[in-house]
């Protein structure tokens, strides 16, 4: 899911928040659960965007879904649902995430292939990406047999593209033209 400006700019007050309150870790364990409620309870995301629940209600409820979370977090919580923008709630979450993740210089890096690597090639491949980059790696691995072979790392907006699939569409372009 892209965040939007609106929710990243909410975000960043409560990355500011919570640092200012010393409740950083506690306020990403909160929104990484919020999240996690969004993408597996589609009621959830019905109730957040219905424009037919009333303000005050859906604070009872969000209140007693997540009243065990951070006093930073619920009172960011409620002051969301009372300004109208409940509906972007997963949205501001995940762009925390982004957030904390930057701020702690964690660089997500996702690694797609056509089948499993063997841990040899993985660790060819993550010490070539560390190289260039400063921060602690997180690595994501996906299988796409698509891919014919090769492999594809995604790394923010650069993507280093070594698969058979691509090597052979640039092929056929070079002989089409």
């Amino acid at each position: 899911m892209k965040s939007s400006k609106v929710a990243i700019r909410y975000a960043q007050a409560l990355l500011d928040l919570s640092i200012e309150n010393n409740t950083l870790d506690a306020v990403n364990r909160d929104m990484t659960y919020l999240s996690t409620v969004n993408n597996e309870n589609r009621d959830f995301q019905l109730f957040l965007s219905s424009p037919i629940i009333k303000a005050d209600k859906k604070i009872a409820v969000l209140n007693e879904i997540f009243g065990a979370f951070e006093t930073v977090s619920t009172a960011f919580i409620a002051l969301i649902a009372k300004n109208g923008r409940e509906s972007i709630l997963p949205q501001i979450a995940e762009a925390f995430h982004e957030l904390v993740k930057e701020k702690k210089g964690i660089v997500s890096v996702s690694i797609v292939s056509a089948t499993a690597l063997d841990a040899g090639v993985k660790k060819q491949i993550i010490d070539k990406v560390q190289a260039t980059t400063k921060g602690t790696l997180e690595v994501t691995e996906e299988i796409d047999a698509s891919l014919i072979g090769g492999f594809i790392v995604k790394m923010g907006d650069t993507q280093i593209d070594a698969s058979v699939a691509s090597k052979l569409a640039q092929l056929k372009q070079r002989l089409t033209t």
